[in-house]
């Protein structure tokens, strides 16, 4: 009898697994749904927007000119549809349901729940030529934060380095001996571990870390030299992870730190608040298919060891060899192997330092962008081999979408180039749509500012919103500071980043090393020596508007006053004064500048 019911349940219990995500927690057919109103929403929009930029070049007839733009337009636009949809969503659940996060994370409620921690979890940080005692700083505060919750005894902790840096990696001994000499007898519960051999970079590091030690541990916690936690968010994230051993990697939200440079306060003042709906909306939709940034998030080790091994690249660099953005295709084959990869949209307890110029920015962005151009080598693109067999469309989706983030940078880039010679022929139009072309230049701005947007509204809305960020003036003047910004930033990166992609072709590639960190000004022989090739530019460009049309030159100014303005801008938004009266004046505040977390007190106390 006992057997009969036995075999007579196991097929209804595997069919109930095969209709939701590997925890049990979402139906499939949800997903689906909701997957298919995105891509009908974003299908929608992206074909109006085609039909109005297609309605408005072709006016007078079609020139090459014309095609070119189009396919810029083509190329460059999906990026800033679906920010948009994600982020109308976004605000749409946190102001129209009655408890969004349920709806995105549907395995967070575990983490709120007394269970005392069974699981042991290693806290890895790596580092390639950092400063040692900064570095070291932030992960002994994530201890003493672990160790106040009571649940210290299931951490461990592990210093990774990939320090080439001999003097560096001298400090990076001395520091951790005077950690464990301090730490008695948890001592034991530290280690310290430099590769001379430096295989794989970050990613070829935490595995030599799995290979080691990985048996010892269910979890381990990835942090960067400049991240921080706070221990009862961690706590928190290993009960969900605990609860639900089909969660193969938690992200966590990570927001940036108060900082005293200028340049870091504004940008990531955009991000807190923009990233807020944004994050709630995507996860909505992509679910079990989430993002893993690299840092701060739980990954369960067993399946990330076997079976998330990155493939080595065909060919040499700078698209060959190890894949340097790691982190998503680690994601991708997490899903793969049947363990749900998720992000929990809370803001709150994770951090991470922004670059504090203009020009470490750039340095950053390039790297992001030759590591996820790489991906086309992965993915069985024309003329390539799939080296990722039997990824779930989803997952397929997120790494091609990384590859269209960075390739509609060039073609926004060559679309402003050519704006004199669209303005020439536009003289010649007896009939121009010049209404038309308003409406679609306006449209378009509002999607790519909706993010934005969607972040203002949400903490207007919010009970205690504008609060967090030092009231509403403050607020008010910080968002109008942030959005000039925004434009002045992106015409700096953009032409570094182009040119930069123009390069791959031809062998151009980064060095991958450590970054600064610290607040620190920006001299004008340093900046005009980056930043002449966007000064060129947008003399040539802005002049010739000038000549042509000067009316299209104050439409486009959004998009080319950065060019002109990007060597006083660097200069200006590094410089140190600047940063530190905005801090003391409240200027681009985060709500951690006002309402100073204890773990960032403890980092501020000893720097």
């Amino acid at each position: 009898m006992i057997d009969r019911t036995d075999t007579m349940s196991a097929p209804t219990i595997a069919l109930d697994a095969s209709l939701t995500t590997p925890t049990g927690l979402q139906a499939n057919a949800e997903l689906r749904r909701r997957r298919m109103i995105v891509l009908v929403l974003n299908v929608v929009t992206y074909l109006a927007l085609l039909a109005l930029a297609a309605r408005v070049l072709s006016a007078g007839g079609w020139t090459f000119v014309d095609v070119v733009m189009f396919a810029c337009f083509m190329v460059g636009s999906p990026w800033t549809v679906l920010g948009f949809w994600n982020a109308l969503i976004g605000l749409w659940l946190l102001h129209a349901h009655k408890d969004p996060v349920s709806e995105v994370a549907p395995f967070a409620a575990t983490g709120d729940l007394p269970t005392p921690l069974t699981v042991r979890t290693a806290v890895l940080m790596t580092l390639r030529n950092e400063d040692p005692s900064r570095a070291i700083l932030r992960l002994r505060t994530v201890k003493q934060s672990l160790d106040a919750t009571g649940e210290g005894r299931a951490f461990s902790y592990f210093v990774l380095s990939d320090t080439n840096d001999a003097d560096v990696g001298a400090a990076e001994e001395r520091a951790i001996a005077a950690w464990q000499a301090e730490a008695g007898e948890d001592a034991a519960r530290i280690t310290y571990r430099r590769r001379t051999d430096n295989t794989g970079y970050k990613a070829g590091n935490v595995r030599d870390f799995c290979a080691r030690w990985g048996g010892d541990y269910e979890l381990m916690l990835p942090l960067d030299a400049d991240s921080l936690m706070a221990g009862d968010v961690i706590v928190r994230q290993v009960r969900m992870m605990q609860a639900h051993p089909k969660l193969g990697i938690l992200q966590s939200l990570v927001v940036g730190m108060p900082s005293d440079s200028a340049f870091a306060r504004i940008f990531q003042f955009g991000m807190r608040h923009g990233m807020r709906s944004y994050t709630m909306g995507q996860s909505w939709w992509v679910g079990d298919c989430g993002p893993f940034w690299g840092h701060n998030a739980l990954v369960r080790i067993k399946p990330f060891y076997e079976l998330c091994d990155l493939p080595i690249l065909p060919g040499g660099p700078p698209l060959g060899g190890h894949v340097l953005s790691h982190d998503q295709v680690e994601a991708t084959l997490m899903r793969r192997a049947g363990y749900e990869v998720r992000v929990l949209p809370i803001e709150g307890g994770s951090w991470e330092e922004n670059p504090p110029t203009a020009l470490e920015f750039i340095r950053r962005d390039v790297r992001w962008c030759q590591g996820n151009m790489q991906y086309v080598k992965l993915l069985g693109l024309p003329g390539t081999m799939d080296l990722l067999p039997g990824l779930l469309p989803m997952s397929r989706f997120q790494l091609v979408w990384a590859i269209l983030m960075f390739l509609g940078i060039p073609a926004w880039t060559l679309g402003i180039a050519l704006l004199p010679l669209a303005a020439w022929q536009a003289q010649s139009v007896a009939d121009y749509p010049s209404t038309l072309a308003a409406f679609l230049y306006v449209t378009f701005f509002t999607m790519y500012l909706m993010p934005k947007i969607a972040g203002l509204t949400d903490a207007v809305l919010r009970p205690g919103g504008m609060a967090g960020y030092g009231g509403p003036l403050r607020f008010a003047i910080s968002a109008a500071v942030e959005l000039v910004f925004s434009f002045l930033q992106g015409a700096v990166s953009t032409i570094r980043t182009t040119m930069f992609m123009v390069g791959l072709p031809f062998g151009k590639s980064v060095v991958w090393s450590g970054q600064a960190r610290d607040a620190h000004g920006v001299g004008l022989h340093t900046a005009l020596s980056a930043l002449w090739p966007q000064l060129l530019f947008g003399s040539i460009v802005c002049g010739a508007l000038w000549l042509i049309s000067p009316k299209v030159l104050v439409w486009s100014l959004p998009l080319t006053a950065g060019y002109l303005l990007a060597i006083p801008f660097v200069m200006l938004t590094a410089w140190p004064p600047l940063g530190r009266w905005m801090k003391r004046a409240g200027l681009a505040g985060i709500p951690e500048d006002f309402v100073t977390p204890k773990e960032i007190a403890a980092i501020e106390a000893k720097s």
